[in-house]
């Protein structure tokens, strides 16, 4: 067959309106041809078919449509039955022009529900049920049943309470119940504007901020009585919503706390909000729950019986052999000829090596090299832990050419790695695996040789199992019988006495759990804090994690007694807790532990730090684990959360180390929370769209300008899709119609979209969402997390700096300090004229984070950058408000400065903590604890609050005495720029 394009792929990328000619076979044996529209729906083009098989012999032998579902080959050449009859025959994308009307089989509800959840999360339910993996399919099994259990909890609650779910507050933090600060007791009294639902008329109220909505929400029912005459009612009876959004005002909170209020109050704008009353929101519970009902009564009778209970038959402990593996083969191995290729095997704890690392012997390349070989560990059965890992590396070893006699110097070997895999001592069940295993490996990094293994790494084989290469392992069959690591509730405690130690002891345990840099340690420190490990529960509880590191787990006995201790461990605040998720912790009981400590955070804490918690979902060893349950437990009840852990995970499903468990964890959402799926989908669907647009922009064969993007836009097709959704970024924000007149791109080398909504709730303002497509932007996204963190840490010592006071001066200069902080601290880079933005208002902020950690940017071998942070004199001169001896207006900044970095100071724990859990996204500049370190020194961890301070006023000094070089550095980005071709 000639190289070419085949199928209709190249007609599905053309864009507009136009007809293809479609072949349609019935049932009943009748072929129909007729030209369809590319933006028809599948529902549209059943009615079609209907209309012209009419004047067909047989037709009677057709019944109702519904009975009927349309079958194509994709373009992934795999069989779609076409449940989904809303999607647009061009979103279907057929390989050939060729739709098959068959009977449709099963519950219909059910096959829709999967294909909804199989277009929305971008993976087919099919997958996983062709794996025939046990693991899987009962862990599907078990989320079903408890995301649709919780579902149908949620559907039970009064509608008060549901309200909490569907529309959780969006506060500001604050640092007392009054809302905090000290100018927010001295406002004065605000003006709202409030309307009744279904009403247009709206009158306005005079209220304190101070005030809980329950407070004005009686003063708007006595002003209506007042002036419509009407029929007193309750204010419980009623919520306040936001005119335009899906964002409501209730609960005890005052007025000023709410972000929308709050935010009303620093622009000087009145608040516009809207009573409803509960039985519209009851109305809203009622039409969810029909959905759901609808969907668990189907899905209900042919869910399987309960799984059996494990039995344990012998337990491990009983066992004083040592651990052994055979490695048989490899297979589809590719190397150079003339080398050799060798195997490594190293059994880990999370990063701990608990035995040598055993090498096999060498073997000629080929594709299937033959081992047949036994590798043997220095580790009894016995004192295997219950997360240990074997982790494999394949390489190959070159000969180099000898030297010539006489020479003393021995051939030297040089290794080149080719793949590494990962794989658990344990089945997700407790039980020591046995037989065969064929582990299907990931490829090496070519020119990273210093760590062939990849303790680190996912224990997911690589699905591309037809070019990855693989290697084929035996684990023995040591007993007759399943081996299984002993219960924790049947673990036998053994108490070890030791006796009163000396002040000495006391003392030396103090210093080392006062270092707050302490990351290894000395045998006899080790031998200190095992044996005070009570004193450090009672004393020192939040340095948990110095105890796990040195707990010795490949020696049982000291494993019992950290599982014992831990069971009465005082819970943790988050900002120590977290630390255990990484994965030098995998022990059961730790994890555990951890989740129980996270259970105490509020769902706003949570929000802000769940970027990490969906990453070091990478570390766990199993499908279902503690932090996959309490994630979804929280997001089916704060549907917030659910929006943002969707998406979080939904934006990694391509990458197949992951692609499996967000999968699952995805499905089981949305099993959760059927009514969410059509809000998601069509968000998705208008991401789509973005993506089609932005590729338009950038891939043109010509220059394309702002008219050829808005004429895409005004296309059908294009205007559905991007209208009437809520925001990906904030489902609070309904996009109601996407303004075509109004968008434009960005003239830089990604070419961002700058879209434009119009919202008729909101007296004709706009809403602009920037939609890039071609960057990671989750360093972005990391850095922004942080730079709010640091805000709402700020905020909770009384500190705003980003309120509006009484000038765009005093706002800029609370800006700019926050801001020299924050850019220090997280060693932002890139600090150009055009990322660093200003409002109106004269609040400063920056843009564009692709730079952090102290990586710079360097030209011809030169630091581009070289201050702590920008600080120039034209900042100066606006701070000083234009006049040079204003000094007292300058250290005030300064002084704002020094305490914002002092604040961060004493919660630099969370910050190392959270860049730690990120190592696992895979960020090129955050890849190791190496990368965290700039993050320490910044913050001046294990130093005192004086020598902090001092190091943050050199690095002032520095940044205003220098502040010539940053002016320079932006003279030659903007001629760069302007000679840009």
């Amino acid at each position: 067959m000639p190289p070419g394009k085949y199928g209709m792929q190249g007609e599905w990328e053309k864009e507009g309106d136009h007809e293809i000619m479609m072949d349609f076979l019935l049932p009943t044996g009748i072929f129909l041809k007729f030209p369809v529209s590319r933006n028809d729906t599948i529902k549209t083009i059943k009615r079609m078919v209907w209309k012209n098989a009419r004047s067909e012999a047989l037709f009677t032998a057709l019944g109702d449509p519904d009975a009927y579902v349309f079958t194509c080959i994709n373009h992934t050449a795999e069989r779609e039955e076409l449940e989904e009859e809303s999607r647009r025959i061009s979103d279907v994308q057929p390989f050939m022009c060729v739709l098959r009307l068959v009977a449709r089989e099963g519950d219909r509800v059910e096959k829709l529900t999967n294909a909804q959840i199989s277009l929305l999360i971008g993976k087919g339910l099919h997958e996983f049920e062709v794996q025939k993996n046990h693991e899987v399919n009962e862990f599907r099994t078990k989320m079903r049943v408890f995301c649709e259990e919780k579902a149908q909890e949620r559907q039970r609650l009064p509608w008060h309470q549901w309200m909490e779910y569907s529309f959780p507050c969006d506060l500001e933090p604050c640092c007392s119940p009054q809302c905090g600060s000290s100018r927010s007791k001295n406002t004065k009294k605000i003006l709202i504007n409030i309307k009744f639902e279904a009403s247009d008329e709206s009158f306005m109220l005079q209220q304190d901020p101070q005030d809980p909505p329950l407070v004005l929400m009686r003063s708007a029912l006595k002003k209506k009585a007042t002036v419509f005459r009407s029929v007193r009612q309750e204010p419980e009876d009623y919520t306040l919503q936001v005119n335009g959004r899906w964002e409501f005002i209730y609960g005890n909170h005052p007025l000023c706390q709410f972000k929308y209020i709050f935010s009303c109050l620093r622009n000087g704008q009145n608040p516009h909000l809207i009573m409803v009353h509960h039985s519209t929101i009851s109305k809203y519970q009622e039409e969810q729950g029909r959905m759901c009902n609808q969907v668990y009564k189907s899905c209900s009778l042919s869910r399987p019986p309960p799984l059996p209970l494990k039995k344990n038959t012998s337990s491990l402990w009983s066992i004083n052999e040592p651990f052994c593996i055979h490695l048989v083969q490899g297979s589809r191995v590719n190397a150079d000829e003339g080398m050799k290729l060798v195997v490594q095997a190293g059994l880990f704890h999370g990063s701990e090596l608990l035995c040598k690392v055993v090498t096999s012997s060498e073997v000629t390349v080929c594709s299937e090299p033959l081992w047949d070989q036994k590798l043997e560990f220095d580790i009894n059965v016995a004192d295997l832990p219950r997360m240990g890992r074997l982790c494999f590396a394949l390489y190959a070893v070159i000969e180099k050419a000898k030297k010539p006699r006489g020479t003393k110097k021995k051939n030297k070997k040089a290794d080149c790695p080719i793949a590494w895999v990962n794989t658990m001592v344990f089945d997700y069940k407790d039980q020591l695996k046995t037989g065969e295993f064929l582990l299907s490996t990931w490829p090496s990094v070519p020119d990273d040789k210093s760590d062939l293994l990849n303790p680190m790494g996912t224990v997911e084989r690589n699905p591309n199992v037809d070019s990855a290469a693989g290697l084929l392992i035996r684990f023995a069959n040591i007993r007759p019988y399943p081996l299984y690591y002993p219960p924790l509730d049947k673990v036998l405690v053994l108490k070890t006495l030791y006796q009163s130690l000396k002040c000495l002891f006391f003392v030396k345990l103090k210093e080392i759990m006062d270092n707050k840099n302490y990351t290894e340690f000395f045998e006899d420190e080790k031998e200190l804090l095992w044996k005070l490990r009570a004193e450090v529960r009672s004393s020192y509880p939040e340095s948990l994690s110095k105890l796990l590191l040195i707990t010795k787990w490949n020696k049982r006995e000291d494993v019992v007694q950290m599982v014992s201790l831990l069971r009465n461990w005082p819970d943790l605040p988050a900002i120590h807790a977290l630390e255990l998720l990484d994965y030098s912790f995998p022990d059961p009981a730790v994890r555990s532990f951890t989740i129980r400590c996270l259970r105490n955070l509020s769902d706003d804490e949570l929000l802000q730090y769940l970027i990490q918690l969906v990453q070091v979902l990478k570390y766990e060893s199993y499908l279902d684990c503690d932090l996959t349950t309490f994630l979804l437990e929280r997001a089916l009840s704060n549907r917030r959360i659910g929006h943002f852990l969707f998406w979080h995970l939904r934006s990694e499903i391509h990458v197949a180390s992951v692609s499996l468990r967000f999968g699952l964890i995805l499905e089981a959402y949305c099993r959760g929370n059927i009514h969410h799926i059509r809000l998601l989908t069509k968000q998705n669907e208008a991401l789509a769209k973005m993506k089609s647009l932005s590729d338009f922009v950038k891939s043109g064969s010509q220059k394309m300008t702002v008219e050829d993007l808005k004429l895409c836009i005004r296309q059908e097709s294009y205007l559905e899709a991007l209208s009437d959704l809520l925001s990906p970024l904030n489902p609070s924000i309904i996009l109601s119609g996407i303004c075509a007149d109004k968008c434009r791109f960005m003239d830089s080398k990604m070419k961002p979209l700058w879209l434009m909504y119009k919202n008729p709730g909101t007296q004709g303002d706009m809403v602009g969402i920037i939609f890039k497509n071609g960057d990671d932007l989750r360093q972005d996204m990391l850095t922004i997390q942080m730079i709010q963190l640091m805000e709402n840490l700020w905020k909770k010592e009384g500190l705003d700096l980003r309120d509006k006071l009484d000038q765009a001066i005093e706002v800029f200069t609370l800006s700019c300090a926050g801001y020299c902080v924050a850019t220090y601290v997280l060693g932002i880079g890139d600090r150009h004229n055009d990322n660093i933005m200003i409002r109106e208002t004269g609040q400063l902020f920056h843009i564009d984070f692709g730079h952090f950690l102290g990586n710079f940017k360097r030209k011809l071998g030169i630091n581009r950058e070289r201050v702590p942070f920008i600080l120039t004199y034209d900042f100066v001169h606006v701070i000083q408000q234009g006049r040079t001896n204003n000094s007292e207006k300058f250290e005030r900044f300064r002084e704002y400065c020094e305490r914002a970095y002092k604040i961060l100071c004493r919660n630099g724990t969370l910050f190392v903590n959270l860049f730690a859990m990120m190592k696992a996204a895979g960020l090129p500049e955050l890849t190791s604890f190496k990368d965290i370190q700039y993050l320490k020194d910044s913050l001046c961890l294990g130093k005192s609050d004086d020598e902090a301070l001092k190091n943050f006023k050199v690095k002032f000094n520095e940044a205003l005495r220098e502040s010539w070089k940053t002016k320079v550095n932006w003279m030659m980005h903007s001629l760069a720029k302007d000679n840009r071709p």
